[in-house]
């Protein structure tokens, strides 16, 4: 089965940094892409970043771009988002995803979400 833990999730002031992480297991890490998306009260879930480990390729939500970076561990299963600079308008649920690349690309997933869905880890950004 496929499991995404995410984990890292917390209490936060504004300008400040954080990290998430989710492991993945059940699946070939290589051959799906991975992603963060978002979920704040009364919205719709948003993407946040998505990666694919075996180039490299990401992509970015304007929102965030040139202060979160996504990275993964191919060797540990588990992908990453670094927090940086963080704001109030960041505080959500963020979600761990994951989608076969066998099916759409890394944008398709990232535009059009993934296939597998962890349970989310809540940020909240005070101001």
């Amino acid at each position: 089965d496929v499991q995404l833990q995410a984990s890292g999730g917390g209490l936060v002031q504004a300008g400040g940094s954080l990290r998430l992480s989710c492991v993945a297991s059940g699946f070939t890490f290589d051959d799906y892409g991975m992603g963060w998306f978002r979920q704040a009260p009364g919205k719709e879930r948003e993407a946040v970043s998505c990666i694919r480990s075996s180039d490299g390729l990401t992509y970015y939500a304007d929102s965030v771009k040139g202060r979160f970076t996504i990275s993964s561990d191919a060797a540990k299963n588990t992908v990453y988002l670094e927090m940086n600079t963080v704001k109030p308008e960041d505080t959500a649920v963020y979600y761990c995803g994951a989608g076969a690349l066998s099916g759409s690309n890394l944008y398709e997933l990232f535009r059009y979400g993934m296939d597998y869905w962890g349970k989310g880890t809540q940020v909240t950004v005070s101001s």
